[in-house]
């Protein structure tokens, strides 16, 4: 799929999620491409008097928030999100999502669990039928890498270190290492997570189940929405 068609696709799915933003909301700001085409969309309506305040998943996105003039805050000043706005890797029809490619997966499922409303936005190619072609990524600490990869190796996952371009190690806004680990395609999301959940090591995960309340898809020159189940 051509870049240019990507772009637009995630601009029509940002700009859609941004119409369920009402005047004084608290919102969490996602991590990723998706997201800067939500926080360009925020700043225009706050520009046109739109108040809100933001509660970002990642220095990255509380830098670009920062300089499109958006107000943020914190978990000591708001425990709960109205509203969360964010990407993601891969989407099913059960909306199970894969999050966690941009590396902000543990603060994006900390704002997730906290916000009343979560709104994943995705281009088309994101949606598939099983999750797994993309890797799932598992924030780790660093002194359990190394048992953490073989631990995966017993669940039939191949775990790999994400790199720099420089060939060092990534580290995570919380100083941690991510795994991006080949599962093959998944059958059962929730089995996987829990049994991940399990390790010792393991910081957060990238499966997000029965997160979602919405997703909206960019498709051509129109968005999809999809509402969870219930």
């Amino acid at each position: 799929m051509p870049a240019s068609t990507v772009d637009i696709e995630k601009r029509i799915a940002a700009e859609k999620a941004v119409e369920f933003v009402e005047n004084n909301m608290v919102l969490g700001l996602g991590t990723g491409s998706t997201v800067a085409f939500v926080l360009d969309a925020l700043a225009r309506r706050v520009r046109e008097g739109l108040q809100i305040k933001g509660i970002p998943t990642s220095e990255a996105t509380a830098k670009l928030a920062r300089e499109l003039g958006l107000e943020l805050t914190d978990f000591e000043h708001n425990t709960v999100c109205d509203l969360a706005i964010d990407g993601a890797d891969e989407v099913n029809g059960n909306l199970d999502l894969i999050k966690g490619g941009g590396g902000a997966l543990l603060r994006e499922k900390i704002v997730a669990s906290s916000a009343t409303k979560f709104i994943v936005i995705v281009d088309s190619h994101k949606v598939v039928e099983k999750l797994g072609k993309f890797r799932v990524p598992i924030e780790v600490i660093q002194f359990a890498s190394p048992l953490v990869q073989r631990k995966l190796a017993n669940l039939g996952g191949d775990g790999k270190l994400r790199l720099l371009s420089s060939g060092q190690p990534f580290i995570t806004d919380e100083g941690n290492y991510i795994l991006d680990c080949n599962f093959g395609l998944i059958d059962k999301p929730a089995e996987l997570a829990g049994q991940l959940e399990k390790i010792p090591g393991i910081v957060e995960h990238g499966l997000f189940i029965n997160y979602a309340t919405m997703v909206i898809v960019g498709r051509g020159d129109s968005a999809d929405i999809v509402k969870a189940a219930g």
